[in-house]
């Protein structure tokens, strides 16, 4: 069973169990009776609690029921915004196999010919897979001997020299570390040729090694730079919150400010669709900005959840707009429980309210408290303003067995925006005249 039929399964049973009508029901809760009765289908959900809350007192359920209720509407609220926010993963096409190139390999050059016997040299020309050498002259041959020759005498002479001139045996030279190569034993002293213990290119034997310390290498000579610590990227939350910006109180009474002039401005929407219209009209939030956040956890554990900061990232003067309220006025029978915000302090602090539900108190809410995936959380912010246009979210800290961190409840990525409307003018919608009026 879904999270939105067991909801409407909760309905049902209250409703069968109160023994009213679908007619008297959807007057009570001030919407129509084929709304409620698709509420009772599990076709549709609630956009507020509020509708939820007055049902449940409508019905006589008791406390644990409606908390059992208001419990299964989160469930459900939450599922459908996860739904509309997934996108449609589409699928990718195989990759097809491009077969390699195949790159002819690049003829050698053969050495130069010298001019002068171009004609005395003999080339046997014919096809690659016979293999036949290239024939060379005997002048050719004579002097690469010789030059062979030279190569080898001139080496003994130099090894001769280094062994009667070369610095006595255990005594470092002076400068050898100019000489060196990139490592200690890896080169023998400036200029001696080829490292210790390695055969030299004639094939003479190995010449013997320094018994003397082995002179320091250029990397050796440095300062030793300190491994750069590594830093682990901080853990993931694991909660998820769904950010209502539009809250309206009592799900009727609010106000926005817009440049616009009243003829330009549309009658005013419902609550559901108030975050596109205030979009389409840039309006921003009037005084005041109720903001409703439902915290689910994502892991298997519980995750507390221990305070919350307000952050101000700008403050500005008020626009000279208009103000339009969304109703003439409505009253409701609860007052939920809130954190108020006064964006005007220096340092603005959530601090907790206590709320009323027909004479009953509410207890103010408080931290810490304890989310998980089947048990969520519900916080409610309001905030207010009398002399500024600010920018503010919030930081949501919380721990769990896997770490501790901050989450950050803003307006989809972007600041919240609350401005002051002090003085400025009020227009209300006159319903029977089809046109705002003041």
């Amino acid at each position: 069973m879904s999270e939105a039929e067991d909801f409407a399964r909760l309905m049902r049973e209250l409703k069968e169990r109160g023994g009213l009508s679908y007619g008297v029901l959807a007057r009570r809760l001030h919407t129509s009776t084929s709304t409620l009765h698709r509420y009772c289908n599990g076709e549709a959900l609630p956009a507020e609690f509020a509708v939820v809350d007055r049902f449940a007192r409508a019905c006589g359920a008791s406390a644990a029921e409606a908390v059992d209720l208001h419990r299964a509407w989160l469930l459900a609220d939450a599922r459908r915004r996860a739904g509309a926010a997934a996108p449609t993963p589409v699928p990718e096409p195989a990759p097809e196999a491009v077969p390699e190139p195949q790159v002819p390999e690049p003829p050698v050059p053969e050495p130069p010919v010298p001019a002068v016997a171009a004609e005395r040299a003999v080339l046997v020309v014919g096809p690659a897979a016979v293999g036949e050498p290239v024939v060379r002259p005997s002048w050719y041959r004579r002097r690469a001997a010789v030059v062979v020759a030279a190569g080898l005498a001139a080496g003994a002479v130099a090894v001769a020299l280094l062994a009667v001139t070369g610095p006595e045996r255990g005594t470092p030279q002076a400068g050898a570390g100019a000489g060196a190569g990139t490592g200690a034993g890896t080169q023998g002293p400036a200029g001696s040729g080829p490292a210790a213990g390695t055969p030299s290119a004639d094939g003479a034997a190995p010449t013997e090694p320094a018994t003397g310390p082995a002179p320091p290498s250029a990397a050796s000579q440095g300062p030793a730079t300190a491994p750069a610590p590594s830093s682990s990227p901080p853990p993931a939350a694991p909660l998820r919150a769904a950010v209502r910006s539009h809250v309206w109180a009592a799900g009727c009474d609010h106000a926005y400010l817009s440049e616009r002039g009243p003829a330009a401005v549309p009658p005013p929407p419902v609550e559901a669709d108030a975050p596109a219209w205030a979009s389409a009209q840039r309006a921003v939030h009037a005084g005041n900005q109720i903001v409703e956040a439902t915290l689910h956890g994502t892991g298997g554990g519980a995750v507390v959840l221990e305070g919350l900061e307000v952050r101000v990232a700008a403050r500005r003067t008020p626009p000279a707009w208009n103000v339009y309220q969304m109703s003439q006025g409505c009253g409701g029978g609860i007052t939920p429980a809130v954190f108020a915000v006064n964006l005007d302090a220096p340092r603005p602090l959530a601090r907790p309210v206590a709320g009323n539900d027909a004479g009953n108190r509410l207890p103010a809410p408080s931290f810490p408290m304890r989310v998980s995936a089947a048990e969520p959380v519900v916080l409610r912010v309001a905030a207010a303003t009398t002399g500024c246009d600010c920018d503010w979210s919030l930081d949501l800290r919380w721990s769990s067995p896997a770490g501790s961190g901050t989450l950050r409840i803003d307006d989809g990525g972007r600041p919240l925006r609350t401005s002051a409307a002090t003085g400025r003018p009020v227009y209300g919608y006159a319903v029977e005249q089809g046109r705002w009026s003041r």
